[in-house]
């Protein structure tokens, strides 16, 4: 199954996506959260995202979502550290909650990382108003 990684910086977001798109999937996967420092201060931390991403791989590769910009750097370079580790992992231009949500869903129905990937981005134009 392919594994999820909620970068947020925060803490608390980070593990309330992963909650919540643990519950809407009746995820028994492998989603990790990677919010906030070490320190428990506002940031992300590329050395935590890289665990995170290692804790989430099942060997199907892991797609990573992230909040605002900062986030996208810390897991871009989080992936960099991992490049000896051979584990696939994909970075998903996508909204956070919905992203995570769909992307769960996917993982569960043991779908490929590309589907999980596309159905994370496809959650940036879903409609909540007609």
């Amino acid at each position: 199954m392919v594994g999820i990684v909620i970068v947020s910086h925060s803490r608390k977001i980070a593990e309330g996506v992963k909650d919540l798109a643990m519950q809407v999937a009746s995820a028994s996967g492998r989603i990790v959260a990677a919010g906030g420092m070490a320190d428990g201060e506002i940031g992300t931390d590329a050395v935590m995202i890289s665990e995170a991403i290692r804790s989430a791989d099942g060997g199907d590769g892991v797609v990573v979502l992230a909040d605002l910009g900062s986030g996208i750097m810390s897991a871009e370079t989080a992936m960099e550290l991992l490049e000896d580790d051979k584990i696939d992992v994909r970075l998903a231009d996508a909204p956070v909650v919905e992203g995570a949500v769909a992307a769960a869903v996917e993982a569960a129905c043991g779908s490929p990382i590309e589907n999980v990937i596309r159905a994370a981005e496809e959650a940036r134009s879903a409609r909540k108003l007609d």
